[in-house]
Order: structure tokens, then C-alpha cells, then sequence
């Protein structure tokens, strides 16, 4: 049975503060790599600008402290990492940077509310180097995020193209985490009429942006960054052999013998979910050092990751509890260490 939340919303989470041990494999005492966040702040902002409408937005963008809560309850996630959401199209610099300073503060004070359940990501825009820098200094130096988040493509540009140098450069100076998510392929909705891009389209996209990672040196010129593939990493992990086997067919040509190592430059969140058929693949890839739990929450919805992703992760006969614990928490403490230091976030 869930504790029922405190006045504070924070709530104890059974295997870490109810005096069960959590050390066993870490299924009470989970962090999410993968959760989205839409400020109800920005919302407000938004609809008060003429950016949104309220009542046309998807329910995923319903974002509320409670109902986050009783999901990580509900799945034994001790600490959410939050993706910071921003919808509309805005194209104009001024409004952009006040959209992203509105959702900022929100994940901010959240976090500094309840600092052992939240953390976040600052969010860079591959498109605009301007933009992505103040969000970078002001997210990482004033507000404490513990990493960015960024679109594995914008426009058909896929990450890893030069003209993002500027911020891959100010990332590796800071050994940044960068947690990726992915957009629809151009042109997969009119194939493929009928099809929700998160079917098909997302595995390829961060397949795609995983391949550019590789094939722009982006991963030889910046060696201090990692990234986190969102979904099991998409296509990658079972098509390594054929990544390897057609690398002189790239341009720039790739060193067959090398494409294993770039594999170990990323990390692989569950989020999707990670089926115990996919798992043998996904381990034999990459290893259990490489992965981390995902929710996809709140895209995902509640009673998907309570009552199927997270339980077939429980139960997945081809991962042992040192294998779980890896991928439920010590993974994502070891990637970000401010997560198992439990360091205050700044205001």
C-alpha cells in the first residue's frame, strides 16, 4: 500500500523510508531519467500570450504535483529527473528566452520544494546557439540543473551537426550529461497516414541522431560529453552488427573496429517500455552499466508504467538484482552524482 502524501507532497516511498531495505535491487528506490514536465506556470504564461489554449493542449501537458507524486509512489521512483517542456512554435528571440526563463523558474522552485524527489534538465535549442548558451548558464550555474535536455533533431537537422558547435563546445567544457528525446521523422506522418510518430518515427529519429552523433566526429571532438538515448536507444543496439559491417559506407568513412566504443558513449534510458525480448540485445550491446530507468511519464500514462513497464522491469528474467540495481538507481547516481549526494539545488 502507498503512504499517503505528507502537507508537503513529500511523500515516503516505500523501501527508503518505511524502513524496508531499498539495497536489494532498488525497485522502491528508482530514478527516472525520463519525465516530462509541463509547468503549470508556463501554461499559464502561454495562454495568457496567445501561445496556447488551454483546452486544445494534449492531456500529457497536465502536469500536477500530486499526481506526480502518486505515480512515483506508485512505481518506487525515489527522484524524477524532469524533462522541461515548452509547446508552440515561437521563432521570436525574446519571446523564446521568456517562455524558457518561465519554465526554468517553475522547475526550480519545484525542485528547491522538494529537493530528494526533483531534479531537472536545462533545455538547449539546436537552433539557436544564442539561446542555448543562456539557458545552459542559467539553468547548470543559477538555477542547478544537473544536465540538459535536447531534441535529437529540429527541422531535419539532426544533433551533432557543426552548426551546434557553439554549444556542444560549452557542454564538454562542463562534462555535461545531455538527455535526448525525439521529433517525427520528415515525412513519416504522410507515409505512414494513421501512425502516431511515437510508434515508429521517435525509434528512428534517435537512431538517426545517434548515427550523426558518430558520423560528424562529434563524439571524438567533444570526448567529455555523454548522452542519454531515450527508448532503449531506439534502433541502435540491433543494428550495431550492421553499423559495423557497412561503416565504409558512411561519409565519413567510420572504423568498423571503433563503432563499439562510440555505442559506450551513450547511455540507454527503458523508457518505451524495455521488453524482456529486447533486454538480451539491449545488455549484449552496451552491458548493464549503460542503462537506466525511464517512465515516460506522463505521456505514458499512470497506469501503464504502475501496472506494465515498470513490473515487466521487476520481472525481467534476463537482468539478476545486481544487473536491476544498476539500471533502476546506481546507473543514473554514478552518471549524475548530485542525485545520490542529495545536494541542495540552488534558488
Amino acid at each position: 500500500m502507498t503512504p499517503p502524501h505528507t502537507a508537503t507532497g513529500a511523500a515516503p516511498v516505500a523501501g527508503v523510508d518505511d524502513g524496508t531495505p531499498a539495497d536489494a535491487d532498488a525497485r522502491r528506490a528508482r530514478v527516472d531519467v525520463h519525465h516530462h514536465y509541463t509547468a503549470p506556470e508556463w501554461i499559464d504564461w502561454a495562454e495568457k500570450n496567445d501561445i496556447v489554449r488551454r483546452e486544445s493542449l494534449p492531456p500529457w501537458t497536465r502536469w500536477d504535483l500530486a499526481s506526480a507524486l502518486a505515480l512515483m509512489d506508485g512505481a518506487g521512483i525515489r527522484t524524477s529527473v524532469l524533462t522541461v517542456a515548452m509547446l508552440g512554435r515561437l521563432q521570436e528571440p525574446k519571446v523564446r528566452k521568456e517562455s524558457a526563463r518561465v519554465a526554468l523558474q517553475s522547475a526550480s522552485e519545484l525542485c528547491r520544494a522538494h529537493p530528494d524527489r526533483f531534479a531537472f534538465y536545462t533545455p538547449v535549442f539546436l537552433d539557436s546557439p544564442e539561446l542555448s548558451l543562456w539557458s545552459v548558464r542559467h539553468g547548470m550555474d543559477d538555477l542547478g540543473a544537473v544536465g540538459v535536455s535536447a531534441r535529437t533533431s529540429v527541422r531535419g537537422v539532426y544533433l551533432g551537426h557543426p552548426s551546434q558547435d557553439a554549444i556542444l563546445a560549452e557542454l564538454d567544457e562542463r562534462s555535461a550529461v545531455i538527455s535526448t528525446h525525439p521529433m517525427e521523422v520528415p515525412g513519416g506522418n504522410a507515409e505512414l497516414e494513421g501512425v502516431p510518430p511515437f510508434l515508429c518515427d521517435f525509434l528512428m529519429d534517435t537512431t538517426r541522431a545517434a548515427v550523426s552523433l558518430i558520423v560528424n566526429g562529434t563524439l571524438d571532438r567533444y570526448p567529455n560529453l555523454t548522452f542519454i538515448l531515450p527508448h532503449g536507444g531506439g534502433f541502435l543496439p540491433y543494428i550495431a552488427d550492421r553499423v559495423e559491417l557497412f561503416s565504409h559506407y558512411l561519409s565519413p568513412k567510420v572504423e568498423a573496429a571503433r563503432v563499439r566504443d562510440y555505442l559506450q558513449r551513450f547511455y540507454y534510458d527503458t523508457a518505451g517500455p524495455m521488453s524482456p525480448s529486447a533486454t538480451p540485445t539491449l545488455l549484449s550491446a552496451v552491458g548493464p552499466s549503460r542503462i537506466l530507468y525511464g517512465s515516460d511519464w506522463p505521456p505514458t500514462p499512470s497506469h501503464l508504467v504502475t501496472g506494465i513497464t515498470a513490473p515487466a522491469l521487476d520481472h525481467d528474467q534476463a537482468l539478476d538484482d545486481d544487473q536491476r540495481r544498476r539500471i533502476n538507481r546506481d546507473n543514473a547516481h554514478r552518471l549524475l552524482p548530485a542525485l545520490a549526494t542529495g545536494s541542495p539545488r540552488r534558488s
